[in-house]
């Protein structure tokens, strides 16, 4: 029996440009959109196997549609440039994948789709229809299931009649009765104003169809809603109309016409060149289904046995992939499974008691001349590590490439590095083992074949990736920073910092008497007992109770959220008193009790993971714990670090800050000459903004100019609004406004950098920091205000915070080697924001003290002064 794929060509043309950052070609040719389909043809030819297979698009402007509505799509935003520059590429991309595509004047592509799947109903042909657009769900019967597109074009949820009477409780053919009520803004289809999705379904779970809703409109619950059916029963049947795709449009096309016999690989691997989608040449030889699917080849691996190991020492060669399988996310704790180990030639799976019985292979593992190529080396080097294994030698880093390449990509995993820059398939992880309390380790066959996959993955991807970091000047990054970090941040993480259980118990006691404080002074001032922790009983009081002005209003009532109540504030006392509450509730389950759960038995302390590959700027994050957000500015907050202590008796903890780096940075990149001149006279920078926005002697600034001189310096950074800093300062949004085109017109060449990033980020689609770090801004050239704006204002901080984080990376690789180089007993344990934090034996903090700003301010030359301030103590609360 054969499969029918039909895919609607313009939606998944719009949802893979607006889910790509901008790509072009070094000829200037945009292909986001043609990378998107490309990958999803590769992806549906392989996983659905067609027979036959066919695209439609939207021909010509006219549709027979606007005859019935003018408006119709006129909601739509005009196609961008962008995006329709790429059609033609994209209908080259299907001949040259001998893939059948299909237009017919005056028709859209869903009227074609529409008009071959009752075609195919009738012939009993098994089809798949694949789009972004959920109008087609209607098509759905026995024979014809309908792919949606999610997260772009990269995942697809596939619904048959089942689905859509799960998810909705309705017939295929009521989705046309659905959008007839609800209507459809990206089609402007009007639907009944005031009918959404909730009321629409409710409506047809009990009238079946638009017609019977209005026939119905008088027993239909709700005065307002019978009121809006009564003025728009013209709109609803229109919207309907407007909704139903047509199933006998003029399609001279037979199934025969479609047939899919593979591609011609030699026309693909051209067009693959001319587009430079170097990672997808590589997949063009496999990926070739013939037209009865026939099966791939099977992928070859060998497993070590003991018996062999003399014969398997020879086959260790320098450079080689090497993937440590681990059982759990959390690599501190996780047992080992076993390695999976690849080359040109071979595939190998050694089993964790295999290893441990294979001498010459932990020793190559250990030996730093053998090159190895992993996914992630910190998290291979601490993993081995608490197993008394060593790897070294680690040449490069999967995981840390892919990030640098597209940092949207937060956290890559190997089949999706797999997916994109190597020829064999790997399953995601969670297809292997099921998820949460299902997860079970699979049979030794099924996980060797995995893991053996997972090393072949790493080797064929490591020189696609080498050559796009070179052409994207970002190999230095990941060679001299982010490679070297990683085996710094190793250290950090298997080192820990010691945390004081009992200092932790007693904050929590002292928590726990304040909460009870605070309990009874909110019940006497609401006049009664009630559970503060619940929204409604906390909402009954403040509103009906006390009164109360309603600022917001949910779903289950007015809204008792931070923001709400920080307004409130001024109307009555318990507000206070309430905020205060919740702080200290936050600080005493997340700190006090997450943190005791986090300490390690055996060492005494808190190990974190850091996280090298989660944001989008290039600074670090920590999990379990999460050090970075110990909240700093209430006292109870800041004193929680009262429990990091030393780990040796006598020891300090000496911690140094950068003072203004992202204002440093900026005075640098800008090259605004007021900003430099007062970082090079050593000025307090926001008494000195104070002086030349105000235009008043130092001596005459006084506290509250400083303060707003501070914020703006500070809003200046993250792209602030009048709105914004007047909310910051409690001014009026006038004052505000006057108050930034003060700053400008002070600090010119500050205003200026901001305007050329902006326009540079538009012309290339993304950002860099100093040392090339990448940020891509899909949405910088977006017709939509809000998304564009954001991405402006991104691009004028990422440069800055980047640049930032790569130099706080840059100290920490220079302050390792210096304490190595010194043969220090003294040891760097955190990192958190622009601070590092250390512990150092007595007779070592003078030297410290020295060294440490040293190598800090000395971590990148920019041209204002970098600064750092140190401080020590007995515990990290102390050390400020």
């Amino acid at each position: 029996m054969g499969h029918f794929v039909l895919i609607d060509g313009n939606s998944i043309a719009n949802r893979a440009f607006y889910a790509l950052p901008l790509l072009s070609t070094s000829a200037g040719l945009h292909t986001n959109a043609v990378l998107g389909f490309t990958t999803m043809l590769l992806k549906v030819l392989e996983e659905m196997k067609p027979t036959h297979i066919m695209v439609a698009f939207d021909a010509g402007k006219v549709v027979f549609r606007h005859s019935e509505f003018a408006e119709y799509k006129g909601g739509r935003k005009k196609t961008p440039q962008e995006l329709s520059e790429q059609f033609p590429l994209i209908r080259e991309l299907l001949d040259a994948f001998s893939i059948k595509r299909f237009e017919l004047e005056g028709y859209e592509a869903d009227d074609i789709i529409g008009t071959l799947t009752k075609q195919a109903d009738e012939q009993k042909w098994k089809t798949t229809v694949i789009t972004g657009d959920k109008d087609m769900l209607q098509l759905v019967s026995d024979q014809v299931s309908v792919a949606l597109t999610r997260k772009g074009v990269s995942e697809i949820e596939l619904y048959t009649p089942q689905e859509i009477s799960d998810k909705y409780g309705l017939q295929p053919l009521q989705i046309i009765d659905l959008k007839g009520l609800m209507g459809d803004t990206s089609d402007n289809i009007p639907g009944v104003p005031g009918v959404g999705e909730k009321t629409a379904l409710k409506l047809l779970h009990e009238y079946g169809t638009v017609e019977q809703v209005l026939e119905n409109i008088d027993q239909v619950s709700g005065k307002k809603l019978q009121e809006n059916l009564r003025e728009n029963v013209d709109k609803a049947k229109l919207s309907k109309a407007l909704a139903t795709i047509m199933r006998d449009s003029p399609v001279e096309l037979d199934l025969d016409d479609t047939v899919y016999e593979g591609y011609d690989g030699v026309s693909l691997t051209e067009f693959f060149k001319k587009m430079e989608f170097k990672s997808l040449l590589s997949k063009v030889k496999v990926a070739t289904p013939a037209a009865g699917g026939e099966p791939s080849e099977a992928f070859a691996f060998e497993v070590v046995t003991s018996e062999h190991f003399e014969r398997y020492a020879q086959k260790l060669t320098s450079p080689m992939a090497v993937y440590v399988e681990m059982d759990g996310e959390n690599y501190h704790h996780a047992p080992i499974l076993g390695f999976g180990l690849a080359n040109e030639d071979i595939s190998l799976y050694v089993s964790w008691d295999v290893a441990n019985e294979w001498e010459a292979f932990r020793s190559w593992l250990a030996d730093p001349s053998q090159e190895k190529w992993t996914f992630d080396g910190k998290r291979d080097t601490v993993g081995l590590e608490w197993h008394g294994y060593a790897i070294k030698g680690i040449n490069f880093d999967v995981y840390l490439a892919s990030y640098l390449l597209n940092a949207a990509q937060s956290n890559p995993t190997v089949d999706s590095i797999a997916a994109q820059y190597a020829q064999v398939r790997v399953l995601p992880d969670e297809e292997l083992y099921g998820k949460g309390a299902k997860r079970l380790v699979p049979e030794t066959d099924v996980l060797s074949e995995h893991v053996a996959q997972k090393a072949t993955a790493i080797w064929q991807a490591v020189p696609v990736l080498r050559e796009q970091l070179e052409e994207n000047e970002l190999t230095s990054l990941l060679q001299e920073l982010e490679g070297p970090l990683s085996l710094v941040l190793a250290v950090m993480e298997k080192q820990g910092i010691k945390v004081n259980a009992e200092r932790l118990e007693q904050m929590g006691e002292e928590l726990d008497r304040k909460l009870e404080d605070l309990t009874k002074q909110i019940h006497e001032l609401a006049g009664t007992s009630f559970n503060i922790n619940s929204p409604k009983q906390l909402g009954e009081i403040l509103y009906d109770k006390l009164n109360l002005p309603v600022m917001k209003k949910t779903k289950t009532g007015p809204s008792t959220s931070a923001d709400v109540l920080e307004k409130l504030a001024p109307y009555h006392p318990i507000i206070e008193a309430i905020l205060t509450f919740r702080q200290l509730g936050k600080l005493r389950s997340t700190y006090i009790e997450g943190l005791t759960k986090e300490i390690n038995g055996k060492t005494k302390k808190v190990h974190t993971l850091f996280n090298q590959a989660t944001t989008a700027t290039g600074r670090l994050s920590s999990t379990e714990p999460n050090l970075q957000n110990i909240p700093i500015r209430m006292e109870e907050g800041r004193k929680i670090r009262e429990a990091f202590i030393p780990s040796e008796e006598g020891w300090y903890i000496l911690a140094a800050d950068y003072s203004q780096i992202e204002l440093r940075i900026l005075a640098h990149i800008s090259g605004d000459e007021n900003l430099i001149d007062a970082f090079r006279k050593g000025m307090d920078i926001h008494t000195r903004t104070a002086m030349d926005v105000f235009g008043v002697a130092e001596q005459d600034v006084t506290s509250l100019m400083r303060r707003q001189a501070k914020a703006v310096n500070f809003g200046i950074v993250y792209g602030i609004s009048d709105y914004g800093l007047s909310q910051n300062l409690n001014i009026t949004r006038k004052e505000a406004g006057d108050f930034i085109e003060r700053y400008f017109s002070v600090f010119s060449g500050v205003r200026r950098w901001m305007e050329e990033i902006v326009k540079q980020a538009k012309q290339d689609g993304y950002v860099t920091t100093l040392l090339h770090r990448r940020r891509y801004l899909p949405d910088i050239r977006s017709s939509n205000f809000n998304l564009r704006s954001f991405a402006e204002r991104t691009a004028m901080n990422t440069p800055i915070q980047g640049t930032a984080a790569d130099v706080i990376k840059l100290a920490m690789i220079r302050m390792q080697e210096a304490l190595q180089e010194k043969g220090l007993k003294s040891r760097m344990l955190l990192q958190v924001h622009d601070e590092l934090v250390f512990e150092v034996p007595e007779d070592e903090l003078e030297t410290m003290q020295k060294l440490v700003p040293e190598v800090m301010e000395s971590a990148l030359a920019l041209n204002v002064p970098l600064k750092a301030d140190v401080n020590y103590g007995r515990s990290w609360y102390d050390a400020k």
